[in-house]
């Protein structure tokens, strides 16, 4: 039963007395002295002194007798609402004498998160460690609420304000160096004027420290990651009766709207060489614009997997992961069982990115062509590679660099289908820059190698796929991901179901043409009337 009990005290000292009132002595008979607490006579000034509660809890363990203090409030009234709502935590069997701050808990969380893929992991440390500890790590567990975690997620926008502002600085700046600059190297005076050379210095050094100030801009989607780790912390959180309720799950954040794919159309196109804007971060090329790169591209080395990417859709990874073992070329299918993922330098195995990333794939009759001659052409540079490699040993001393990729080692074995003519697999983030680079070259709307994998859905949709089929074919985790990424399709198709409601309504044939009569009668008089 509910039974409040609060009391004033104050942190004065003075001559200590017994229960009785009697002054209290030391050995040598001096009045001993001490904190006054409650029996300090200037606590019944409004002013002075702060207020407690004292509650007793639920039987501990062994039926071990706890209670639960705390003071510092300003009136009675806010200690005995603290009081009641401690009760209340309490008797729902969350841990009010706990002392463990929010670090801790999320230090101990996430070291027995053991299930998390690696790459999910580095995300995970990355958001404790740089923004959940700062802002609430101080916090003990139980005194954690919504407030606390908004007013962090404040913080990231008042920083997303400041490093907007020093965007716009540094795009000031490089405008200014880059003026600077011409002027100075058109300049046709012999020899040039000092003051241009000094000029373009001095743009240069308001460039670096321009860009020196920090110009990360952390997104709605980043904030609804950071947001769903710490609710995942706290669901647990909730489970151990640390804290009563999940915080995060009521925090409010900018609406996020996953970019869906668009066609770069020829208006598109033509607005994009005008002013070098992407109209979306997810574009999409036309049938047209994807048989002129692959066209382009027919003889570079990395060719089929192109091809792979652009009618099959597997992810980057997937397509650099994939090995031998996982594809026949009998029937003509791959199996997508794992990937190789790339963090800045590190690249290592794991499994598809989510529960249906595990997928077999039939190929289309090309590219089930593509990968048969590729098979031959990596087995002659095998061959050749090896035969360069003896050669090699016979005249040249060894050398054991592990990064030397030179004929003196032999073959290297991955067991991949896409490798270098050593044998070595492809860095996935060096198969981004390369498919980039190519894209300038050769003067294409931009997009990215990931978006290949948009190319296949969006043709697979054209070609009236069903989207079920689609899910599949990309490995999706829901039919409604795949349905809401891919709702838009190719121009062409759109015309003509717009055209196709206009053709089941019958209609008399003059009515078919527009009247070039005047849409309003007109005043004039006809001959009849004059």
């Amino acid at each position: 039963m509910f039974e409040e009990k609060t009391y004033k005290r104050c942190a004065c000292k003075g001559p200590l007395t017994d229960k009785k009132g009697n002054p209290v002595f030391t050995e040598d008979g001096t009045p001993k002295t001490g904190y006054l607490e409650k029996r300090c006579p200037n606590l019944k000034r409004r002013d002075h002194g702060s207020w407690y509660y004292s509650i007793e809890l639920p039987p501990g363990p062994g039926g071990k007798r706890e209670t639960a203090k705390k003071g510092g409030f300003r009136t009675q009234s806010d200690a005995a609402t603290a009081c009641k709502e401690i009760w209340d935590l309490a008797q729902g069997g969350i841990q009010v004498k706990s002392t463990e701050t929010v670090a801790e808990f999320l230090h101990r969380w996430f070291a027995k998160r053991v299930d998390l893929k690696r790459s999910t992991r580095k995300g995970y440390d990355d958001h404790i460690e740089r923004i959940f500890i700062p802002a609430l790590g101080h916090l003990k567990m139980r005194d954690l609420r919504t407030r606390h975690i908004q007013d962090m997620f404040k913080a990231i926008w008042a920083d997303n304000k400041t490093h907007q502002q020093n965007r716009e600085a540094a795009e000031k700046a490089l405008t200014a160096e880059r003026t600077a600059h011409h002027a100075w190297r058109t300049c046709t005076t012999r020899p040039r004027p000092p003051q241009l050379r000094q000029h373009w210095n001095d743009t240069k050094a308001q460039l670096r420290t321009a860009r020196s100030k920090p110009r990360h801009i952390t997104g709605p989607g980043t904030q609804l990651k950071m947001n769903n780790t710490l609710s995942a912390a706290l669901d647990d959180a909730v489970t151990e009766k640390l804290i009563s309720n999940n915080w995060a799950k009521t925090v409010v954040l900018p609406k996020y709207i996953r970019p869906k794919p668009l066609v770069w159309t020829d208006e598109r196109v033509a607005r994009w060489r005008t002013n070098g804007e992407k109209p979306g971060k997810v574009m999409v090329w036309t049938p047209e614009q994807t048989g002129t790169f692959l066209d382009a591209v027919a003889e570079h080395r990395l060719y089929p997997m192109f091809h792979l990417m652009t009618f099959r859709g597997p992810r980057r990874g997937e397509a650099a992961g994939l090995p031998w073992s996982e594809t026949d070329l009998t029937i003509g299918t791959i199996h997508i069982s794992e990937q190789l993922v790339a963090s800045s330098y590190d690249v290592w195995e794991d499994t598809p990115k989510s529960e249906n990333g595990a997928r077999t794939i039939a190929l289309d009759s090309e590219t089930h062509q593509l990968l048969k001659l590729w098979r031959q052409r990596q087995q002659a540079e095998r061959h050749e590679w090896n035969r360069a490699h003896e050669e090699w040993q016979r005249h040249k001393p060894h050398t054991s660099d592990p990064d030397d990729k030179r004929p003196h080692q032999p073959w290297k074995d991955t067991g991949l289908v896409f490798t270098w003519e050593n044998g070595d697999a492809y860095h996935p983030e060096y198969l981004s820059q390369m498919f980039e680079r190519l894209i300038k070259k050769l003067a294409l709307p931009p997009v990215r190698l990931h978006d290949l994998r948009h190319c296949a859905a969006t043709l697979s949709l054209a070609a009236g796929i069903h989207m079920k089929k689609i899910q599949a074919l990309l490995g999706h985790a829901s039919f409604s991901l795949t349905a809401d990424t891919y709702t838009s399709v190719l121009p062409q198709f759109e015309k003509a179901e717009a055209e196709a409601p206009v053709a089941l309504v019958p209609r008399a044939a003059k009515q078919q043409k527009p009247s070039t009569a005047p849409a309003v009668p007109s005043d004039e008089p006809t001959e009849t009337g004059a």
